[in-house]
């Protein structure tokens, strides 16, 4: 039992860390495309 307990602790951080990524992705994603709709520079 621990041993499946201990595998999926370790699994759980790259899938909270492949969800930060991902929101990170889209958020920037988001203000490029409101940048780009009013003409000015994302930076």
């Amino acid at each position: 039992m621990t041993t499946v307990l201990m595998t999926i602790y370790i699994l759980v951080w790259p899938i909270l860390a492949a969800i930060v990524l991902i929101y990170l992705t889209l958020g920037v994603i988001n203000d490029y495309r409101d940048a780009h709709r009013e003409n000015r520079s994302v930076v």
